[in-house]
């Protein structure tokens, strides 16, 4: 299937480019932009920011559209979190969002390395506001509370697609599991903000998504951003369609009238795109 027009990307690599890929070698960092071959990776790192993937390259899921390596997971590494603070200053963000592999592997599934990086931001960039994109972690409240009792000022979870495509999208993952994430971190920091999102075109109907819009305002979620999924190899779930601009413009819309603050909708939107503009209405 062809790809339309409007997905396609300028090339850019230019000195803020440079810039962003040397400071994040020399600190031995990961990013979700390069691990999962984001079409978006060289406008933001041209805008000099970055989302930063923490506990190791690995993922323990086999999610049938992610591009991220499905091998045995690394060691934590403890030096990580002063690593992205530094990271965060040398850039100079005003927002940081940071992310991780899913670790089933792991006891506190990651968890206390989140709180970690937040606390070391905070020690070094005291101003800069803070974006948690976490997995599930199993559904675990004492998981989930270390990582809100970091208090960062968003929690995102991305519910990924519509109930109904889960079990081919999702083997491992879990739909009511994933809303029970939001719904708990809602109920038990309410001053944070929750986000989710959704990619398209993987066979949806429309009135799938607009229920599972519907879901996540039944759980308070805040900010949305909805994309088009694009297949990253042969080797992952195909395309089932490509959406309009003019059905996301739709999408938004409705999801602005069922009562969520912040709607980034767009062909090329993603969890973290622009995502400090998403913040700064509020």
């Amino acid at each position: 299937m062809k790809k339309p027009d409007w997905l396609k990307v300028k090339l850019q690599n230019g000195a803020k480019t440079q810039n962003v890929n040397n400071i994040l070698g020399s600190l031995s960092l990961n990013t979700v932009c390069s691990e999962a071959n984001c079409p978006n990776k060289m406008e933001c790192f041209e805008r000099g920011t970055a989302t930063f993937m923490i506990l190791g390259k690995n993922c323990t899921r086999n999610c049938r559209f992610c591009n991220v390596t499905q091998e045995s997971p690394e060691e934590v590494n403890l030096d990580e979190a002063k690593n992205v603070a530094m990271a965060v200053k040398k850039l100079k963000l005003r927002h940081a969002v940071i992310t991780s592999v899913t670790r089933d592997d792991l006891a506190d599934q990651g968890a206390n390395q989140f709180a970690r990086v937040v606390n070391a931001i905070r020690l070094e960039n005291p101003n800069v506001t803070i974006e948690l994109l976490i997995p599930d972690m199993q559904g675990k409240k004492d998981c989930l509370d270390i990582v809100l009792n970091s208090n960062p000022e968003v929690l995102n979870h991305n519910i990924e697609t519509v109930k109904e495509l889960y079990f081919d999208v999702r083997p491992m993952a879990d739909f009511k599991r994933s809303l029970e994430v939001l719904e708990y971190s809602k109920k038990t920091k309410p001053k944070i903000y929750t986000k989710s999102g959704l990619m398209l075109g993987l066979g949806e109907k429309s009135d799938q998504v607009i229920e599972t819009l519907k879901c996540l305002r039944s759980v308070d979620c805040d900010i949305l951003t909805l994309g088009q999924y694009l297949q990253p190899s042969s080797k992952h779930i195909k395309v089932k369609d490509y959406v309009s601009p003019a059905q996301f413009d739709e999408y938004k819309a409705i999801a602005s009238d069922l009562g969520f603050k912040s709607i980034a909708s767009a062909p090329l939107v993603r969890s973290s795109y622009f995502a400090e503009d998403l913040i700064d209405s509020f």
